[in-house]
């Protein structure tokens, strides 16, 4: 038996970005802003920033959860696809890094939409917890430390309603999931938590080969 995903060559990748990728000026700039970054790498793709809007676009959401900003591109396509009267509240401890998002948020007139907590996630996530949000959230993205993947995902699924979608980035970390040499505990940490959502009975799962490896989870 054949494998049923296509090999996703250079060539056949831009092609797809050329009948795809819906650019604007506003995202390509932070893109080019973020790749002078020294941590260039944690910035999600142009296609999976477009993926993003569409869920929450198709979903309807009008609540959303970021963990992990970095520079605002993720955000930035949330924020954008949200409509005038949703919230996404986004957590880092980055002060730095999350000036350019806000640069770039109040350049795209959603800076509104957007509740930036710099602080630890996990302190944010468990105060709203502790203030009554559980189940009041529509959409969550985690793209932060991985040893806490697992951490956040455990709030962000009491803080979702059910029927709420969760995305987790990074999942194939670079194809060092599968190399048993490999065992740096980020590498363990993402092995362990991909495990855990697939034996999860909470959940309706899909875990999707783009990018470095993208899983949705949708609360029951």
């Amino acid at each position: 038996m054949s494998r049923a995903d296509i090999k996703i060559t250079d060539d056949l990748a831009a092609y797809v970005r050329a009948v795809s990728l819906r650019d604007t000026g506003l995202l390509k700039r932070l893109r080019e802003e973020t790749a002078k970054c020294p941590d260039a790498r944690m910035q999600i793709t142009p296609e999976q920033g477009q993926f993003m809007a569409l869920l929450v676009h198709a979903l309807g959401v009008r609540r959303a959860l970021e963990i992990g900003v970095f520079t605002g591109y993720s955000s930035l396509c949330v924020a954008l696809a949200l409509p005038d009267e949703g919230k996404l509240v986004a957590c880092d401890v980055n002060a730095e890094w999350t000036s350019i998002a806000r640069r770039y948020w109040k350049e795209a007139g959603v800076d509104r939409k957007v509740d930036l907590r710099l602080r630890p996630a996990l302190e944010t996530l468990d105060q709203m917890l502790a203030e009554g949000a559980a189940g009041t959230f529509d959409f969550a993205f985690i793209d932060a430390d991985k040893a806490n993947y697992a951490n956040y995902y455990e709030r962000a699924l009491v803080l979702l309603r059910p029927g709420g979608l969760i995305l987790v980035d990074n999942v194939l970390w670079s194809g060092r999931v599968i190399d048993n040499a490999v065992k740096d505990k980020d590498t363990a940490a993402i092995r362990e938590f991909n495990s855990k959502l697939h034996n999860d009975d909470r959940i309706w799962l899909s875990m999707l080969p783009i990018s470095d490896g993208l899983t949705l989870a949708c609360k029951k």
